[in-house]
């Protein structure tokens, strides 16, 4: 398959909120040329967005690093639930490498979607599952790492992430 080009902040479209995919849209082969695309840059996961595609997909695997691949395709998803329990990290984003934030997410999220097949899957997700998903959603709604910041926070990040460019 191929290997889409993975945009770089600040391009506009990493900023734009996505359109819906309309009901049986065949994304088979749209899907597996992210996750390639993915794999190859060493994420866990891509949005349409990231690859200049302005539709609410996206794609994820947080287990591969560890040995087993487990991808998964995510059409058109939403939150149904979110824990009011916080949990921090440093995030990392393909469309602004080497610039890790830190993000404060909930802990835990029950979210929906729709499977390359049409079937609608729900599944609560936690731990770094449930911080991926909600990175991808924010892909999908035009938000980035640096939209968590504050604003102090974010000039540094940003003028190093410049500056890294250069």
């Amino acid at each position: 398959m191929a290997q889409l080009e993975i945009l770089r902040w600040p391009d506009p479209r990493l900023q734009q909120s996505c359109a819906p995919v309309a009901e049986g849209s065949d994304l088979s082969t749209l899907a597996q040329d992210m996750l390639d695309t993915m794999y190859a840059a060493y994420g866990r996961g891509l949005a349409g967005p990231q690859v200049g595609v302005m539709q609410r997909i996206f794609v994820m695997d947080v287990t591969w690093k560890e040995g087993t691949r487990a991808p998964q395709v995510l059409i058109n998803p939403e939150i149904l639930e979110a824990s009011d329990q916080l949990a921090g990290g440093e995030e990392g984003c393909l469309s602004i490498p080497n610039a890790p934030a830190e993000v404060q997410r909930p802990a835990e999220v029950v979210m929906t979607w729709f499977d390359l097949q049409g079937q609608r899957q729900t599944r609560r997700m936690t731990g770094f599952e449930a911080k991926c998903a909600q990175h991808e959603l924010d892909h999908l709604n035009g938000v980035v790492i640096f939209d968590h910041l504050g604003q102090d926070d974010r000039a540094r990040l940003e003028a190093a992430y410049q500056e890294a460019l250069k």
